[in-house]
């Protein structure tokens, strides 16, 4: 396949608000030794985009540092995580028969090569992501999803929403017939682990807004919360024995008002902090009860493997909220922070 010299490409060159989104173009990326060069067929967006923009992820030694997903942003950066498309190129030493299939790239920058490896660095935070025509992605990282009936939006929209669910569940230890606490249910990992959960067959209360019930439950939620009432008093209602796993992108105060609503070895996993990272809670609802408060950054090789099965098969269906052209990525950034949509914003080059 023939590809020109150039692309556009939207990058940082520092942190701030939208305003520092640069539409540009720039070389397409050269391949590296076992690489290919994907051409982006839709990139999707996610919180983690905002953050990153922002510099908001702190350091451990200083939680009010600017920040990239795990440590200094090399400016510039194009930023993107989540990226469908199709193989154009291969770099040395891999089959030119990756050529033209479509794929899903897995987003991570992984501790090892191991299946149950950790993930340590983002694309569009610690490498180039898809805000762009192009991008370049380890051939061991790309998944050939040719056969799958989902569309490239809806396939751009699982890397790191669904990734991050699939993650959640499995190092929550969901099995079917428990009951799963769902927070943040209308947003892109939320109605992620609403739909993950409910094909593993459990039931699921899910934590929303007024307006977004409805999509939440047409997800498949069993029962919804409206957040603007008392959600304890509502999770107890529609939970009476109690919660076995919490699926958390909130945190916040709602940890502190949650683990009491576990069940004897219950499980409260943590993904996000939209609701604000200093938490509060008795700690005697751990040790008494047996439960366990666990970090979920992401997914290992393995989740992502089990995710792309998944979308073969489409056993999930993203929804997909609103599509922007490349150039307007600092509108769909903007978009995103509203919080006023249900599912996924995607761009397409």
């Amino acid at each position: 396949m023939s590809v020109s010299d150039s692309m556009r490409a939207v990058r940082i060159t520092r942190h701030g608000g939208p305003e520092v989104l640069e539409p540009t173009t720039v070389a397409v990326p050269t391949l590296q030794a076992g690489e290919v060069l994907v051409q982006v067929g839709a990139v999707a967006l996610n919180n983690t985009d905002l953050w990153t923009r922002e510099g908001a992820y702190g350091r451990p030694d200083d939680p009010k540092a600017l920040s990239g997903w795990r440590g200094p942003i090399d400016f510039p950066r194009i930023q993107g995580a989540d990226v469908a498309g199709r193989v154009v190129a291969v770099g040395a030493g891999e089959r030119g028969s990756l050529v033209g299939r479509r794929v899903v790239v897995d987003p991570a920058i992984y501790d090892t090569e191991g299946s149950d490896a950790n993930p340590v660095g983002l694309m569009g935070s610690e490498r180039d992501g898809g805000y762009a025509e192009y991008v370049t992605a380890p051939a061991n990282r790309v998944h050939d999803v040719t056969e799958s009936p989902l569309t490239d939006d809806q396939l751009a929209a699982l890397p790191t929403a669904y990734g991050t669910a699939l993650g959640m569940i499995e190092r929550g230890r969901l099995r079917r017939g428990e009951t799963a606490l769902v927070s943040g249910a209308s947003g892109g990992v939320g109605l992620a682990l609403v739909q993950i959960a409910r094909a593993r067959g459990t039931r699921v209360i899910a934590i929303s807004s007024g307006p977004k019930i409805d999509a939440v439950r047409e997800a498949g939620a069993h029962e919804v919360v409206d957040r603007a009432g008392d959600m304890a008093e509502q999770i107890r209602a529609f939970a009476p024995e109690g919660i076995d796993v919490a699926l958390d992108v909130v945190a916040g105060d709602l940890v502190g008002e949650g683990l009491p609503l576990l069940r004897e070895g219950g499980r409260w996993v943590i993904a996000g902090a939209l609701g604000g990272y200093g938490v509060t809670f008795d700690v005697r609802r751990l040790y008494l009860h047996n439960a366990q408060v666990i970090g979920s950054a992401m997914h290992t090789p393995a989740h992502f493997e089990l995710l792309m099965d998944l979308a073969r098969r489409a056993e999930v269906q993203p929804v997909i909220a609103a599509a922007f052209p490349l150039d307007q990525a600092a509108q769909a950034q903007e978009e995103l922070s509203r919080r006023g949509h249900v599912g996924k914003i995607v761009m397409h080059p």
